[in-house]
């Protein structure tokens, strides 16, 4: 790519100012324009609401590598990225087009909806069981609320929810701006030991189908349009990873945020829900690929150029988002980039802000005089963006 064109910014996406608070250079940027050149990632980066949602939208860009530019995977991470060659989310149509269809068979709004009473459940159940005294309440409530939801939508037993959590964690690792060879063999050794446990359950589950996402997959399969079975371990592990991290993150930078504000769920958590993903989304970077040369925001893409989507710099532009440093459950709503948009909008959308909602009332109706007990610290974990741990002081109503 000719980058004269582009304005060249720096910042370290692990340098510790920048991950506690990475809004000032998303300012910096946005302020040079639409596009610029982040000199660390050695890209285009989309800054604006607009930019944004012109990348994730237009279709001559896209998420799956084009074919010429392949290249062969290091020995020591081939399972990891043959596991994620099935993935949807790395896929563009037709390929993509069949798997989110058979997803979406499976995982259908009525589904969603009836799991609401029993995370309502789970919430309260969880506040029951906190200590007293200070505590941390992503371990408390954020991590188990997501992935015990999924144990149950997978149909796996929720005995193995920790294992699971410790899976999720190590594959996710892959995408950290931070990652090193420890972390690539760790996030392996977890799409191995997950994909032969998830692979056992699906043999299982083609002999006795019950009510839960594998056995309604495998449905699908059988009806013609078929899944494979790399296909089915893929998707599972895409509902674990995707469903699991960035509602975690959710959870935990909105509680903080509603301890440093005061702001309370008062019939409009779901408000809340949105403003927490607008103002400080879990997630901060989503990439695509250029398929064919084109002219953007006045710069010339070539086939196989990269741009990377500053999901967090769109939510605090000024132009759709007035006074956008701060906090508004009551704003004029204004769809959001935090999910995503065009054909890989988050799947899991619906069940994330089902989880946001209950687990934010549950929590402030049980636990009003929750505060914090030490200043929260963000992880070094860019391009997700969440808490190392958020220590609370326990008052339960």
């Amino acid at each position: 790519m000719d980058t004269c064109h582009l304005t060249h910014i720096s910042q370290s996406p692990t340098e510790d100012g920048f991950v506690q608070n990475p809004y000032p250079f998303y300012d910096r940027a946005r302020a040079i324009g639409p596009l610029v050149w982040w000199e660390d990632y050695n890209r285009a980066c989309a800054t604006t609401h607009d930019a944004v949602g012109t990348f994730l939208k237009d279709k001559r860009f896209g998420r799956e590598i084009p074919a010429e530019m392949v290249a062969e995977a290091p020995a020591h991470l081939k399972p990891f990225w043959d596991m994620e060659s099935h993935s949807m989310l790395e896929l563009e149509p037709p390929v993509h087009t069949r798997l989110r269809g058979l997803v979406l068979r499976a995982f259908t709004s009525r589904r969603i909806a009836a799991l609401a009473p029993e995370i309502e459940v789970l919430c309260n159940q969880l506040v029951d069981h906190f200590p007293s005294g200070d505590f941390d309440l992503l371990a408390a409530y954020a991590r188990p609320i997501p992935v015990i939801i999924i144990a149950r939508l997978l149909g796996v037993p929720e005995s193995m929810s920790d294992q699971l959590l410790t899976w999720s964690n190590a594959m996710v690792s892959m995408y950290q701006a931070r990652k090193t060879r420890a972390i690539e063999d760790a996030a392996v050794r977890a799409t191995v030991e997950f994909s032969d446990f998830i692979r056992g359950y699906i043999a299982d589950k083609r002999k006795s189908p019950a009510d839960d996402l594998i056995s309604e997959l495998i449905a699908a399969e059988e009806k013609g349009e078929k899944l494979s079975t790399d296909e089915l371990i893929t998707t599972c592990i895409l509902l674990l990873n995707a469903g699991h991290e960035a509602t975690v993150h959710t959870i935990g930078n909105g509680v903080k945020i509603l301890l440093e504000t005061g702001i309370r769920p008062d019939g409009n958590a779901e408000a809340i829900a949105e403003e927490v993903m607008r103002f400080d989304p879990p997630l901060h970077m989503f990439t695509r690929y250029a398929y064919e040369d084109v002219t953007l925001y006045d710069h010339a893409f070539r086939r196989g150029d990269q741009v990377a989507c500053l999901l967090a710099a769109a939510g605090r532009d000024p132009l759709p988002y007035p006074d956008p440093r701060r906090f508004d459950p009551t704003r004029k709503r204004v769809l959001h980039h935090a999910f995503g948009a065009g054909i890989h909008f988050c799947v899991g959308a619906p069940l994330a802000r089902l989880e946001l909602d209950i687990a934010f009332r549950t929590l402030f109706a049980r636990v009003p005089a929750l505060a914090l007990a030490e200043k929260p610290r963000y992880a070094n974990v860019y391009h997700f963006h969440g808490l190392e741990r958020l220590l609370v002081s326990n008052a339960k109503g």
